[in-house]
């Protein structure tokens, strides 16, 4: 049996949509016995190979998010927004409401409790974005599985769909958007 290649990543948001994923406990054993994973988590993958799924989580806030989500949608042949911080920037997206210059002044330079204040300036930091943005505003997204984070049972559902080559519909009890 051909198993379905998987490949998942956190960009701008609190990993919480990962957590979900891995809430689904014994039935994450189930679905393995589906499905292997290609960049994840869970083997430390650095970089996303051809794959048929791509679940990505978070907003885009600099610019290795940027590389990284590119790198998944000419990967993956089917791409998933995960949790409300890919779909419209989540809370990561509430900093838009300030120029991005200001908000490095508050969190180096003025914020309570700072000592030595400097803002970071090392080549090895990814360029910021002006803004967070979702996702879409970027690439072409297949799906979205709404949530803060999403639960397990939404995972299981929009896989499970995909899995037997059906469109994901996710049954209304399993949609929030908190």
């Amino acid at each position: 049996m051909t198993k379905i290649r998987i490949a998942t990543t956190s960009l701008a948001g609190c990993f919480g949509c990962h957590t979900s994923f891995l809430d689904m406990d014994e039935r994450l054993v189930e679905l393995l016995e589906h499905v292997e994973f290609d960049r994840s988590p869970l083997n430390d993958i650095k970089h996303c190979g051809p794959c048929d799924i791509g679940l990505v989580e978070g907003g885009l806030c600099n610019a290795d998010n940027v590389h990284v989500l590119r790198e998944f949608r000419a990967n993956c042949r089917v791409l998933v927004a995960v949790g409300a911080c890919a779909i419209n920037g989540g809370i990561p997206a509430m900093r838009n409401h300030f120029g991005l210059g200001a908000c490095l002044e508050e969190s180096y330079l003025n914020g309570i409790g700072v000592e030595d204040p400097q803002i970071p300036d090392d080549a090895e930091l990814p360029l910021l974005l002006d803004k967070v943005h979702p996702i879409h505003e970027v690439v072409r997204v297949d799906y979205y599985l709404p949530g803060c984070p999403p639960s397990p049972e939404g995972f299981l559902s929009v896989l499970g769909d995909l899995l037997e080559g059906r469109e994901p519909m996710l049954p209304k009890k399993l949609l929030h958007y908190d």
